[in-house]
């Protein structure tokens, strides 16, 4: 049996295509469904729901064989224990910075200046603005980050950002990007070896439908 960890959403939506290349069909609708394990049309194959922030946890422990996670997620855990065969190229958006509108940014981030910075992505922050040798205090907070610098709580966000509608509609700018996402595949290791020619369908399957290799 091939336990797949995959979080609701948009990770879920384009993961499907992929996985109809493997073969694979999941049975029912997360969205309608009150499951958090589903059935594939595959007896040897089933689909496990959990939150996006666990999915790398679920494949190291093994708890899951294999995970679609995003790249955001994946530098947060580390990665230990995972072997990470492919980037798939979904659910792309991009990490990056913003203020509030009106705020001088450029002045903020001068060399050995400080910054009070809302994020739940701590260590992306922290390396990012490290290497601007600018000093942060992190904030970690889990949701509605574009309250943070209009209430004061903080200079700046560190977040996600796909079209950029939420930051306009809240008087926000996103004035650097610090890297672009999209979603990875994740192996667990001891897996790979004991389910190795289940596992080498899938990822194959997978590559050919992205049009990479594996070799």
């Amino acid at each position: 049996m091939i336990t797949l960890a995959l979080s609701k959403g948009r990770i879920f939506d384009e993961t499907l295509p992929l996985l109809k290349a493997a073969g694979i069909e999941v049975l029912e609708d997360p969205e309608k469904s009150r499951k958090l394990i589903l059935a594939t049309n595959r007896p040897d194959v089933r689909v496990v729901l959990v939150r996006a922030t666990d999915v790398p946890t679920y494949v190291q422990y093994g708890g899951a064989d294999i995970g679609v996670t995003g790249k955001d997620t994946l530098i947060e855990h580390g990665g230990q224990g995972l072997y990470q065969p492919l980037d798939l190229q979904i659910a792309k958006c991009r990490m990056s910075v913003a203020v509030r509108d009106g705020f001088d940014y450029e002045a903020a981030v001068k060399q050995g200046s400080r910054l009070k910075v809302a994020t739940k992505f701590v260590s992306i922050a922290r390396d990012f603005f490290a290497t601007k040798g600018v000093h942060v205090d992190l904030i970690k907070l889990y949701g509605s980050m574009e309250l943070a610098p209009l209430t004061g709580l903080a200079d700046a966000i560190v977040d996600l950002v796909s079209s950029g509608n939420t930051l306009k509609a809240n008087h926000l700018v996103e004035v650097e990007r610090i890297m672009d996402i999209s979603s990875h595949l994740v192996v667990n290791q001891v897996a790979l070896k004991l389910k190795q020619a289940l596992l080498r369908d899938i990822i194959e399957a997978f590559a050919s439908a992205i049009g990479k290799s594996t070799a």
